[in-house]
C-alpha cells in the first residue's frame, strides 16, 4: 500500500469504533491524523463504552504516523471551525477528511437495547434529531470547513462513512434514511468538487467488531466480520490511489476495495464483500 507520509488527515468521532479504526488504518499508513471526539477521560463517555481521543492518537503514532488529539463537539459549529482553523495553522493543508462522526445511540440504555426494537413508532423522537444533528448535519458542516482548504490546494478526499441500511427499508425509519442522506451528501459533494479535483464518496463498512458491536456480541454471526483498522486501511488506499477522482460520487464497499487494491485485515483474513440483500 502507498505511504501516506506527509498526508494530514481529520477523522470525527474517533474515540473508539470505526472512527479510531480509521484513525489507526491512517496512521499505519504513516499519515498525520487528527482525531476529534468528545470523550477525552477513560469512563467518561456517553455511551459507556472505552476509549478516548487521547488513546486513539497515541496508538497512530505508535503505529508509524503522527496523532494529534482535538477534544471537538461536532454539533457546535465554532468548535468545529477552530479544528480547522488548527489545521489550516499547523499543517498548511488538509488531504483527508473522513467524516465518522455520528449520534443516536449514546443515551439509550448503555447503547445495547437497541438491538430489541421493533417498530419506528416505539423509539423515541431523539433518535431521529441526533442522527441528523449528530451525523448528517455533522458530516455537511465538516465538508464545509474542509472544502475550501482541499479546493486551495487542487486535491483532496471527503469519506461520509456510511451503510447498506441506505439501501434497506428493513433497518429502522431514523438509521436508515439518516444513512441515505449521507449517501446523498457524498454525492451532491462530488458533483461540485469534481472540477477542483477533490474526491467525495460514501464508504460501507461490513460488520465491524466495534466496541458497541462486541458488547452485544450474541446478537450477531461474526464469522465475516471485519476489524475497526480494516476500514482505516480502506480509506489509506483510497487516499493513496493517483486515479481516485474516477470513484468520485460513488458509493462504494470495503471489503470489495480491499480486494481492488490487494489488502486484507489485521488478521490476514479477506472479509467477503457483502451486498444489500445480505446484510
Amino acid at each position: 500500500m502507498k505511504s501516506l507520509a506527509g498526508k494530514v488527515a481529520l477523522v470525527t468521532g474517533a474515540s473508539r469504533g470505526v472512527g479510531r479504526g480509521v484513525a489507526l488504518g491512517l496512521g499505519e499508513a504513516g499519515a498525520t491524523v487528527y482525531v476529534t471526539g468528545r470523550t477525552t477521560e477513560e469512563g467518561k463517555a456517553a455511551a459507556a463504552l472505552p476509549g478516548t481521543i487521547h488513546q486513539t492518537a497515541d496508538e497512530v503514532t505508535k503505529l508509524g504516523g503522527k496523532g494529534i488529539a482535538v477534544r471537538c463537539d461536532h454539533t457546535n459549529d465554532p468548535e468545529v471551525e477552530a479544528v480547522f482553523e488548527r489545521i489550516r495553522a499547523e499543517q498548511g493543508r488538509l488531504d483527508i477528511l473522513v467524516n465518522n462522526i455520528w449520534g443516536g445511540y449514546e443515551h439509550f440504555n448503555n447503547g445495547t437495547e437497541f438491538w430489541k426494537e421493533a417498530g419506528f413508532w416505539t423509539v423515541p423522537i431523539s433518535r431521529w434529531d441526533s442522527m441528523f444533528r449528530a451525523g448528517v448535519r455533522a458530516q455537511y458542516v465538516a465538508s464545509v470547513f474542509a472544502a475550501p482548504i482541499m479546493i486551495a490546494q487542487h486535491a483532496g478526499l471527503i469519506v461520509n462513512i456510511s451503510f447498506f441500511a441506505a439501501q434497506r427499508d428493513d433497518k429502522g425509519v431514523a438509521y436508515g434514511v439518516a444513512k441515505a442522506a449521507s449517501d446523498r451528501m457524498a454525492a451532491c459533494m462530488a458533483n461540485e468538487l469534481r472540477a477542483h479535483n477533490v474526491t467525495a464518496v460514501s464508504l460501507y463498512p461490513g460488520l465491524v467488531r466495534t466496541e458497541a458491536v462486541m458488547k452485544a456480541a450474541g446478537y450477531w454471526d461474526l464469522s465475516n466480520s471485519e476489524s475497526p483498522q480494516f476500514i482505516g486501511r480502506t480509506v489509506a488506499a483510497l487516499a493513496g490511489d493517483p486515479d481516485i477522482i474516477h470513484k468520485s460520487g460513488k458509493i462504494l464497499v470495503a471489503a470489495a476495495l480491499a480486494m481492488e487494491y490487494g489488502f486484507t485485515d489485521v488478521d490476514g483474513k479477506q472479509p467477503k464483500p457483502l451486498t444489500v440483500e445480505e446484510i
